[in-house]
């Protein structure tokens, strides 16, 4: 159920500095071309850095706008949910797209490794939170209701009616993952971004009964996956990147670069934090809703922009970042439906514990499923 939070405002300032103090002491610095995780256009280090910044940003909106009472509660960690989603998205799209030009995968194969790694801790939830919900709770799911949900389709996002309301979400990745092989081509990889926006704008596009209590969320979040895709594609092209590295050899860019390159930096750095931060308290919210997607596009491009610019790493955002998944499949129920802390302990603190929680809850469940996908 909802919480009550007392003095919101004072135990926000306690969180983040908490929680700042945190995030310094864990930077470390990036060592370039010495690790493999740093290598490549897009390194894996910085995926993981997005993804938890990504899944905090979900999970301290759903605890300020949805779990408290009061909203000034984790404001402003609040405000960038809908980025955080995109920010998912476009790394699923940019994976996905990865993978498949290093390795080719029949359509079976891609789907038994894909799926698979998808569906596995996905059921595990399920069957914890409908067993809880029933034996704890004595909420009863139609049979209906629980063979849709897992088959991963869910038509609503009741936050506080629906077995685990973020699935939406999974339906939405589900969908991409099912026809990314069918449309994907190494050759014409623009044009498969193309298929992969167009196809779910035209089902849209129909306004299908079924959809109709989740419709507006699929809307705002239609480009941020095939923009992942036509990235990749992008940078793979050799006029693109002969391209750019005339422009840091041979122009006057290539002087500032030399001269100027940490001056520049920096107050290119700084320019993007005041670009995020406008437009994180100017979503265009209760706008039409491709206002709304292309401002949150932008300013999840100026945030994976300002993280590839940084020279070092917030180890604390990667470890979030590397059990991001699972922390989204478990972290509302625990928090609304089984809240054990929030009624008995300062918000602050039952925060902190909150997540220390999801990463230990995270832990456990990628270490269970990893053994099961091991048996298939």
């Amino acid at each position: 159920m909802q919480v009550s939070i007392n003095n919101p405002i004072q135990a926000t300032w306690i969180f983040i500095s908490i929680f700042l103090l945190a995030l310094l002491f864990s930077i470390k610095p990036q060592k370039a071309n010495k690790d493999n995780n740093n290598k490549g256009f897009f390194p894996i280090v910085l995926t993981q850095e997005l993804k938890g910044l990504a899944i905090l940003a979900v999970v301290f909106s759903h605890i300020g706008y949805f779990l408290a009472y009061q909203h000034e509660f984790l404001f402003p960690l609040t405000v960038l949910a809908g980025v955080g989603v995109n920010i998912f998205l476009f790394l699923s799209g940019l994976g996905l797209t990865i993978s498949s030009f290093k390795k080719d995968l029949s359509v079976w194969s891609f789907y038994k490794q894909r799926l698979l790694k998808l569906f596995v801790p996905f059921w595990l939830i399920l069957i914890l939170f409908f067993t809880a919900d029933y034996f704890f709770l004595n909420i009863n799911y139609s049979w209906q209701f629980i063979s849709k949900a897992f088959l991963g389709i869910f038509t609503t996002a009741d936050l506080y009616h629906d077995v685990n309301s973020p699935l939406w979400y999974f339906t939405l990745i589900l969908f991409y993952y099912a026809i990314f092989p069918l449309v994907f081509s190494k050759k014409r990889a623009w044009f498969s971004a193309i298929m992969l926006f167009a196809i779910p704008y035209l089902i849209l596009r129909q306004n299908p009964e079924v959809l109709q209590n989740i419709i507006g969320m699929y809307k705002v979040h239609l480009v941020a996956f095939p923009l992942g895709v036509f990235t990749v594609w992008l940078f793979s092209k050799r006029d693109f990147t002969e391209l750019i590295n005339l422009i840091k050899k041979d122009s006057i860019v290539s002087w500032i670069i030399k001269n100027l390159g940490k001056i520049v930096r920096f107050i290119f750095m700084i320019g993007l934090l005041f670009f995020i931060n406008y437009f994180a308290f100017h979503a265009g919210i209760g706008e039409k809703y491709y206002v709304e997607e292309f401002i949150s596009i932008i300013t999840s491009i100026a945030i994976i922009i300002l993280f590839a610019l940084k020279k070092f790493e917030f180890r604390l955002l990667s470890l979030f970042g590397v059990y991001s998944y699972e922390i989204y499949l478990l972290h509302w129920p625990i928090m609304y439906r089984y809240d054990f802390l929030y009624k008995f302990i300062s918000g602050w603190l039952a925060t902190i514990i909150y997540l220390i929680l999801f990463l230990v809850f995270g832990l456990v469940l990628r270490k269970v499923s990893d053994k099961l996908l091991k048996l298939v």
